[in-house]
């Protein structure tokens, strides 16, 4: 015979696990925060030990660490099963709204895992600059970057920050890059779209840099962040940019960051459509990927964690 806490202090658990915030675990749940952390509580006093550290956001203890991949790949697995009894609608396809960004780093480059999984059901990606509007039921959901509306606002994917990075074939091969490897390259910058947001700059990250301020570093601008993405791929010389759409080739070696600070970044949200009746595709997505932002979360958090002596490579945090 199994013995299992009860499973509703159990879902509640893995769900401020996976978001890292009773507020979203809430949401997800369709309960309230205090009901969340009773739940979890409850959990904790019949286990006899402490699950999650309290605080700005919500943090594993090393008992926590232990159960909670076990746990999120059962509820996954759990979901799956149910998922095969449930046969797609005709025209039940899922409308994903994001950056052009995103879609192409982040998203596009993990979608395979979703077909695998699920292969009858189709998803359709609208990349754009500019904010649908998910309440008029243009999309299902969407993946907003940056401050959204209290009233939309929806699970947090992670947050990023901005690091600069080169590729591989112009930084040193012995030692670790520095802005000063580049004067003979232009420092690569692209044009935000989003006017509202306080973005990060070169010249801020410089500012708390070491660097030969009697020669001159160019600035060459793209139109479009994906340009820039894909000129700092040529080798055309460093990019100020997100981690998170850099993550795969740092992981590589195929891109490598400059020693130098991270600036803040923002805050990628999951926004759900209220214009169209939910189907059972579109949960299985949504879950999905919030646990797959759960699993880049966690990779990044454990990369920063292990020790590193190359300040050069990947290492999640500065």
């Amino acid at each position: 015979m199994r013995k299992i806490p009860p499973l509703n202090s159990v879902r509640a658990f893995e769900a401020v696990a996976r978001h890292q915030s009773f507020s979203a675990a809430a949401n997800e749940l369709s309960v309230t925060v205090a009901a969340v952390s009773h739940q979890v509580r409850q959990l904790e006093d019949g286990l006899g030990q402490k699950l999650l550290e309290r605080g700005r956001t919500a943090s594993l203890t090393p008992a926590g660490k232990a159960i909670y991949p076990l746990l999120r790949d059962g509820f996954d697995q759990i979901a799956q099963a149910f998922a095969l009894l449930v046969a797609p609608q005709a025209g039940d396809a899922i409308q994903v709204s994001t950056t052009r960004a995103f879609a192409e780093r982040w998203l596009m480059p993990r979608l395979a895992k979703f077909n695998a999984l699920y292969p009858n059901l189709v998803v359709s990606i609208h990349a754009s600059e500019k904010i649908v509007d998910v309440r008029a039921g243009t999309a299902d959901l969407a993946i907003r970057y940056g401050p959204v509306d209290a009233d939309v606002r929806g699970p947090v994917l992670f947050v990023d920050k901005y690091i600069a990075v080169a590729h591989n074939s112009i930084c040193p091969a012995d030692r670790n890059a520095r802005i000063d490897d580049f004067h003979n390259r232009s420092l690569l910058a692209f044009k935000w779209k989003n006017q509202a947001l306080d973005v990060p700059l070169w010249s801020a990250w410089l500012a708390q840099v070491e660097h030969d301020t009697s020669r001159e570093l160019r600035t060459s601008w793209y139109s479009e962040e994906t340009l820039a993405l894909h000129a700092v791929e040529q080798g055309l010389g460093p990019l100020l940019c997100s981690d998170v759409l850099v993550d795969d080739g740092l992981r590589s070696g195929q891109m490598r960051r400059v020693e130098g600070p991270s600036l803040p970044g923002f805050t990628y949200h999951l926004i759900e459509g209220t214009g169209s009746a939910p189907h059972s595709s579109l949960s299985l997505f949504r879950d999905w990927l919030l646990s797959e932002a759960a699993s880049f979360r966690e990779s990044a958090l454990n990369e920063a964690q292990e020790p590193s002596g190359d300040t050069g490579t990947y290492a999640g945090e500065s």
